[in-house]
């Protein structure tokens, strides 16, 4: 851009989404309609769920429900505006729609990330330490834990929205995808995007590597205190209690990384997007779905209130 030259900036955005595969438009509006309307649902239950039954008034549930209610937010930042576009001629977003839509949806994620690890420090307190597991996650130092999470995300998501104000877009405005994510916004901005390359570096090494080197040094500890259980069915329930948060935290970091690995470029595949959809739209459905499962406290609470989850 030569400096003094006019430039025209980009008021809003063209998400292409799925319209590369008109023929099963109408069969992919239906399948994503479906399961975000079992998300919420699901979860918001698995919230009503726990606040009714006293039996599940845990640090493991109370950090469930959070997780539950981030997954609602977290969904809700994409899903509407991708399903709507379904039914537009032209699929666009103003910018300022694009920058809060990366906002929400980096709050909630970032904050579910830290979560993730709160609740595996969690497992370490009550497998590790089981006699202490009560003084130690006390009410207070819960809300705490879940708090900063959220005020993490909050934190992070705040430079990241800064950042996408500071660049400039001038043309072409079209996201080869069904929401605006950061590696597509960074292509097609016309401004020097080191800085903010450097901050989702920064970001990327809090939130992701130091939260999953915590999440395996936990769950390391867990390990050799459950191979030190010398009864079968000790080491079963103990491996059970926290068997369901390594599934979804597998689920979240596997499909997150993924994804971003696979987009560093700034393209989007129509294979990436379907990814992405599994990482915004089905996970958070699938968290739920996954603790009921695999929990026998959830179990015997929706049998006791007459529930399906």
């Amino acid at each position: 851009i030569i400096e003094g030259e006019n430039i025209t900036e980009v008021s809003y955005f063209i998400l292409l989404g799925f319209s590369d595969f008109p023929r099963i438009l109408a069969v992919l509006f239906v399948v994503f309609l479906l399961i975000y309307m079992m998300t919420p649902t699901w979860n918001l239950g698995l919230i009503i769920l726990i606040r009714m039954d006293s039996h599940l008034y845990t640090p493991m549930y109370f950090f469930l429900s959070n997780l539950s209610f981030m997954d609602i937010c977290y969904v809700t930042s994409t899903a509407p505006k991708m399903l709507s576009n379904f039914f537009q001629e032209q699929q666009t977003i103003s910018f300022v729609g694009c920058a809060v839509q990366y906002f929400v949806f980096s709050l909630m994620g970032l904050s579910e990330s830290c979560l993730m690890t709160t609740m595996a420090y969690d497992r370490y307190a009550a497998i590790c330490n089981p006699l202490l597991y009560s003084s130690v996650m006390s009410p207070t130092l819960c809300i705490q834990m879940v708090l900063g999470s959220y005020v993490a995300g909050v934190s992070a998501s705040v430079f990241l929205l800064c950042a996408i104000f500071q660049l400039h877009f001038c043309g072409p405005n079209v996201i080869n995808h069904f929401f605006c994510d950061m590696p597509q916004l960074l292509v097609l901005s016309c401004s020097d995007a080191f800085f903010v390359q450097l901050l989702i570096a920064i970001l990327t090494m809090i939130f992701g590597i130091i939260n999953v080197l915590i999440i395996i040094i936990s769950y390391g500890y867990i390990v050799i205190s459950i191979m030190k259980i010398t009864s079968a069915k000790g080491r079963s329930k103990a491996f059970n209690t926290c068997a369901s948060h390594l599934t979804a935290v597998s689920l979240f970091y596997t499909s997150g990384m993924f994804v971003y690995l696979s987009s560093s470029s700034g393209g989007s595949s129509s294979f990436d997007r379907f990814v992405s959809v599994f990482y915004t739209v089905v996970i958070p459905m699938l968290n739920p779905l996954i603790y009921r499962l695999r929990n026998k406290e959830i179990k015997d609470a929706l049998k006791k209130k007459g529930m399906c989850l």
